[in-house]
């Protein structure tokens, strides 16, 4: 995986988690805007689209350096209109950024002849 693979990913899992709990505040302030004279849905609505933006924005460009394929892509695009996919997305995003690192580090292990495998 390349550096810019990789900064990819990361984005998209640094902004996914942020964008997650956004959703569930503004669903709780929507909550709120219906049962009390609170109303922060303007604020949070607009904390929430720019997260989600970002989000969007991050999944398309880690969708094109990854070459995921349209299954991949779909459910990292259906995670971000979840409520708590966010979390999911990242834990998945972390994982295959690790997994990824692993594979690296050891592939450049057995050009070194360090390991044989």
């Amino acid at each position: 995986m390349d550096i810019k693979t990789a900064t990819a990913l990361r984005r998209l899992r640094l902004v996914s988690a942020p964008e997650a709990v956004s959703f569930l505040v503004l669903l709780v302030c929507s909550v709120l805007k219906r049962t009390t004279d609170f109303n922060a849905v303007p604020v949070m609505g607009m904390i929430h689209g720019v997260l989600f933006v970002l989000y969007v924005v991050f999944w398309a460009d880690a969708w094109n350096r990854a070459k995921w394929s349209l299954k991949t892509a779909a459910l990292y695009f259906v995670l971000s209109v979840l409520p708590t996919g966010g979390f999911f997305a990242e834990r998945k995003l972390r994982r295959e950024a690790e997994n990824a690192v692993n594979a690296a580090v050891a592939a450049r292990a057995r050009e070194e002849g360090v390991v044989s495998a």
